[in-house]
């Protein structure tokens, strides 16, 4: 079968390149994650089709991705899931009021700002859905911030449980909550539904869809999943029953399969052994083989060429400047009035400024959808990358692990 020897040359290229790249990219301070995104652009039309376009149409003819695009949602589906896995809402019910109110102001002035600078853009660069569902997505894709990244990068700089940890930490995940949940509502908005179902109808039904699994799933999944119990062969292939029946009840409803897998994470008994067993087998194979894979069909849609002006590299600066100054600036406002020290609120802004693998998860739900255009799917990635790329050197500039310890 050719397609299947293509698809195995495509893994195993696709690998060989992330695990170089990455590398290089530790060795240069930067967490391997960045390295990984940064490998996927590598493959695609912006360096390896600009270098020998024929290597690239031999390894990834676009007739010829439909095995790798598969692979790759099965893996942002169980990267979704441990997004969800380790989030928190008791860390959000527990948060200090400047903390909630922070993580609030990070998540609503991208939303109006990023929702403001969208409405001027979208007769241009809409990708073929309404302007509402536009605006509301590139709002929502300017107020994300990379849980899982920020978690490591707190981890790496000995920083989860300092001041400045905890109200990042609180911030990044309301942030992620309301943005996927926002992505759910714009997915029903931006979608037409085979049937014609009206819009109040399908937000009863995601309403419904919600309150089913943060009630009587949650309380079932607790009984069926003890957290002090590793998870068993048949334990583990139960919790993915409930993650694929989650999955699949949220595209038949009309949402966003990722909503359905971040969900069914978030109702997962929190802490204990439980959790430790199920990140354990489920981030292998999904850090390991399948998020590359991810990476390299992100990079295959992402072309730097078609910035083919200095008007349009002006306009991927600005969304740089809106993105990093309403949420680093925002944030670090709103902490500094806390009664921190400008230090710890300039530290607090920049880990929220933190978009990393998740930023590229909502950028190409929104190509699937064709509420980005190609262009500005390209401009977002390169804003992802960007505000991922500086966080490692400005929190070691504004707040010095060996400071934190004083």
């Amino acid at each position: 079968m050719p397609e299947l020897k293509l698809l195995f040359l495509q893994m195993a290229v696709v690998l060989l390149v992330v695990r170089v790249v990455s590398v290089l990219f530790r060795k240069a301070g930067q967490p391997g994650v960045v390295g990984e995104m940064a490998a996927g652009l590598l493959l695609g039309p912006s360096v390896l089709g600009h270098i020998s376009p024929e290597a690239m149409n031999a390894l990834f003819a676009p007739g010829q991705l439909g095995p790798l695009y598969a692979l790759s949602q099965v893996g942002l589906v169980l990267f979704m899931f441990l997004v969800g896995l380790e989030l928190r809402p008791a860390l959000i019910r527990g948060s200090a009021r400047t903390a909630i109110l922070a993580s609030q102001a990070s998540i609503l002035v991208p939303l109006i700002t990023g929702g403001a600078l969208a409405w001027g853009l979208y007769p241009r660069f809409g990708g073929g859905a309404g302007r509402l569902p536009f605006v509301l997505f590139f709002g929502a894709a300017m107020g994300i911030t990379a849980f899982p990244v920020l978690a490591r990068i707190l981890a790496d700089r000995k920083l989860t449980n300092t001041r400045v940890g905890i109200f990042a930490i609180s911030c990044a995940a309301v942030d992620d909550l309301s943005a996927w949940s926002l992505l759910a509502v714009i997915t029903v908005i931006a979608v037409p539904d085979a049937q014609g179902t009206a819009l109040p109808v399908r937000f009863a039904a995601l309403l419904v869809y919600v309150l089913m699994m943060v009630f009587p799933v949650r309380s079932i999944a607790r009984r069926l999943f003890p957290g002090d119990e590793l998870p068993g062969l048949e334990r583990f292939r139960a919790v993915l029953i409930l993650l694929l029946a989650s999955v699949w009840a949220t595209e038949s409803l009309g949402f966003h399969a990722l909503f359905g897998a971040f969900l069914a994470g978030v109702v997962m008994p929190k802490g204990g052994r439980l959790e430790a067993g199920l990140k354990e087998r489920v981030e292998s194979v999904t850090l390991g083989l399948l998020l590359p894979l991810f990476f390299a069909y992100t990079g295959l849609r992402t072309s730097v060429g078609l910035l083919n002006s200095v008007e349009l590299w002006l306009l991927c600066a600005l969304i740089i400047v809106v993105a990093v100054g309403s949420k680093l600036v925002v944030s670090a406002a709103f902490v500094r009035a806390s009664g921190m020290t400008w230090r710890e609120s300039l530290a607090v802004g920049v880990l929220v400024n933190t978009r990393g693998l998740v930023e590229l998860v909502i950028l190409n739900a929104g190509l699937d959808l064709r509420i980005l255009s190609p262009a500005l799917f390209s401009m977002m990635v390169i804003m992802a990358l960007a505000t991922t790329l500086m966080t490692a050197p400005l929190i070691d500039l504004v707040y010095r692990p060996k400071q934190a310890a004083a």
